[in-house]
């Protein structure tokens, strides 16, 4: 049962993606007895989605335990700011400093698998082939799952990689971080370095990208980690 010192868990998901990402997580955390929110941002900007994930935190009370995936944690980072959160969780995850922005983040490290396989529509629009949702996004899932992720992935603008942080929430917000290291999406290196520089507490899965959907046990109990910090 859900208790009015219980912090609420508000989930961002990553981009090609939305908030049924954390379809698995969410009956856990339900369970645990924490009000869920999962944001269902528009993934067109850092701006655009910083302010749909600002006024799910407008519509709750109380503390808060933020939660991103993948681009997700960009904009936890900028959104996590609010007074209300308590706890910053990022599950293989962007966490960009101040003045930082994804795409020379992502360039400080050979390119993972995935990116060799996204598709550009020609507007700046960018998807990625079936072939690197089954290969390379949920390469632990069934391939009928990682098939289905395709089709309904909506596209990401390329623009969304020179979208630049303007505060980091995790300078002073207790961190805890995710590393999938079996993932090819994002550089496990990255992922470490992120971790490391933000004091963060770590834990690593032996996981793709999709830990979330693969190993929801496992995410879910770092998320309530974070959670007990706080309540």
């Amino acid at each position: 049962m859900t208790t009015n010192s219980s912090p609420t868990i508000l989930l961002v998901h990553g981009a090609w993606a939305d908030g049924s990402s954390w379809q698995r997580v969410i009956p856990i955390l339900l369970d645990a007895g924490h009000k869920v929110v999962a944001v269902q941002n528009p993934t067109q900007s850092l701006a655009g989605d910083v302010a749909a994930t600002r006024q799910a935190l407008d519509a709750v009370e109380g503390p808060v335990v933020l939660v991103g995936h993948s681009w997700g944690g960009a904009v936890i980072t900028e959104a996590g700011t609010d007074p209300k959160v308590k706890a910053l969780v990022y599950v293989a995850a962007f966490a960009p400093a101040a003045g930082e922005a994804l795409g020379p983040l992502v360039g400080k490290y050979p390119n993972p698998p995935a990116l060799g396989k996204i598709h550009d529509d020609g507007k700046g629009n960018l998807t990625l082939s079936a072939e690197g949702w089954v290969e390379d996004v949920a390469n632990d899932l069934p391939e009928a799952e990682a098939r289905v992720l395709a089709v309904v992935q909506p596209p990401l603008p390329a623009s969304t990689f020179a979208d630049v942080i303007g505060q980091a929430a995790w300078e002073k917000v207790p961190s805890w971080y995710i590393v999938s290291t079996e993932d090819r999406v994002v550089s496990v290196e990255l992922e470490r370095e992120f971790a490391a520089r933000m004091k963060a507490t770590t834990t690593e899965l032996a996981a793709g990208h999709l830990s979330l959907l693969s190993q929801p046990e496992a995410v879910a109990k770092v998320i309530l980690e974070a959670a007990a910090s706080v309540a």
